[in-house]
Order: structure tokens, then sequence, then C-alpha cells
């Protein structure tokens, strides 16, 4: 599904939401109190981030009417001065104020996602090692989550099940790890990675051929290892455990990749805030 459309059916499932099943019900506020005029308004971030979620602030509000307009200042993955403008709306007043919601609520999740992932690759600070997300996030937001996440300069990890072998411990259960890799490399469908709690695993997943291998909950010392015992012949990926206070430390030891589930789990919503700057009848 191409992004403006991913973000225009998130709009109007989010939107139904606030709105109601039945085209009778709706804002009832703005329908009762609000006439036919237009306005002006203004979304604010109230603290300082990286601005994520933009395109479907656009959407929320072109799904209630394409003829609001609105003007971008400053680019998604931008960073923000607490008080900054972001966006500019013009446009019926009733639709404008039945988007604030929404919109307000998509920038404010996909902000924090970008912000705390920024922190986390700030953190690595050019040490080498890529932070990548993980499937941990939102039931049905999720395509728009990993969004944030490369805007705030991680990488993503799978998508879904759909597209990537990580074969764990529980696929392994009437299965060894060595037949399960060739099992996985028979069909040819991209990378295979496995996930290792020991180094006795990670040298049978390097027998197997497996092209990544993921460190299960290791500390820094096994980690160091295991970067040494796999060196030119598959990649490592850390997880399990990571925070902002270990993050350096673990990237110091050399794996190429870490993956951090609390980037999109845990990630706190950023402040915005809309404000009717003009209103005029028509």
């Amino acid at each position: 599904m191409a992004f403006s459309d991913l973000c225009r059916k998130a709009a109007r499932d989010a939107l139904k939401e606030d709105l109601g099943p039945h085209p009778e019900t709706g804002d009832m506020t703005s329908q009762h109190l609000i006439g036919d005029e237009s306005a002006s308004a203004i979304i604010v971030a109230n603290e300082q981030c990286i601005v994520a979620g933009l395109p479907i602030v656009e959407a929320v509000f072109k799904e209630l009417d394409e003829n609001i307009t609105l003007s971008f200042e400053v680019e998604d993955g931008s960073k923000v001065r607490a008080g900054q403008v972001v966006v500019a709306v013009k446009g019926g007043l009733k639709e404008i104020l039945t988007g604030e919601r929404t919109s307000l609520n998509f920038l404010a999740l996909l902000s924090g996602v970008a912000t705390l992932t920024r922190r986390f690759v700030d953190a690595v600070d050019g040490r080498g090692p890529k932070v990548f997300d993980t499937r941990k996030t939102t039931p049905g937001l999720r395509a728009l989550e990993k969004y944030a996440v490369k805007l705030g300069g991680g990488f993503n990890h799978r998508l879904g099940l759909f597209d990537g072998f990580l074969i764990k411990d529980n696929h392994i259960v009437n299965l060894d790890l060595v037949a399960a890799v060739k099992v996985a490399k028979e069909a040819r469908r991209g990378q295979v990675e496995v996930e290792v709690e020991t180094l006795d695993q990670l040298e049978q997943a390097i027998e197997a051929g497996a092209d990544i291998v993921l460190l299960d909950n290791m500390g820094i010392e096994e980690i160091k290892e295991a970067v040494a015992l796999a060196k030119g012949k598959l990649e490592i990926e850390v997880s399990g455990g990571v925070n902002l206070d270990n993050i350096a430390d673990i990237a110091e030891v050399g794996p190429e990749r870490i993956s951090v589930g609390a980037i999109t789990q845990q990630a706190g919503a950023i402040d915005f805030s809309m404000t009717v700057t003009g209103r005029e009848r028509d």
C-alpha cells in the first residue's frame, strides 16, 4: 500500500472512533455551536522534539474536507523547539475543530517515537551499530510507527512475520537449530536470522549458515566473545534489556545491529496544541 493511502486509511479509522459509525452521528459540539464559517489555525509543538506525522495530519483534515489547506512550517523529521509552529491550517471551522484531536494524537504518538529513537541513535554516537526497531508496536499502527523510527534516524527490522525469518527458541522445540536454518535457507525468501542465548548456539548458527544472529539478553562480556566468534561470518544483533544507560557500552564492543523495543513500546507522547487564530463567516 502506498504511504499516502496508508495515511488516509489510518485517518479514516481514527476519525470513525470520534465521529461514530452512523451518518447521523458526528461532532455534536461543533455541529450545534459552529455555523458555516472559515477559520485559520496553527499547530504548535509545546516541547522540543523530532516532528513526525505531518502527512497523516494532512490526511486527517483532507478526509474531512478536501478544500482545507495546510502550510507546513517544518519538514517531517525536523528537530523543533518548544513553541514552534509546525503547520498552519485554513478551511471550514467545523472541520478544523473536528480534526483537531485526531491530528494531534497522531503527531504526539509518532513524534514521541521519532524523538526517543533519536536519543538512542545519538547515544550510539557513530560507534558503528545501527539502531533497529522491533515488532513491539501499537496494533494497527506499526507501519506508521516504523516510519517515525526512520525519521528519528533508526532502521526498520521486519515489518511483520511475512517478510523475514527470525527463528526463536519456540520454533525449534522439536527441531534442532542447524536443521531449522537449513529449512529456512532452502526457502530462499531473504535473510535468515536466528535468536541465540548461548555461545554454543551461536557456533551452531554460524555452522548452519545463518545471515544474522540475535543475541538475547547477553551480558557485555558474552557479547564481546560473540562478536569475536562471528567476525566475518555473519552479523550480530544485540537485543533484550537495551536502554539509554547501556547502549553506548554495547555499541563499543562492536555488534552490527542493536534492536530496541522501547523506541516504539515506551515512547512518551509529545505535547502539541492547536489554536484558532482567525475566523470569518462565509
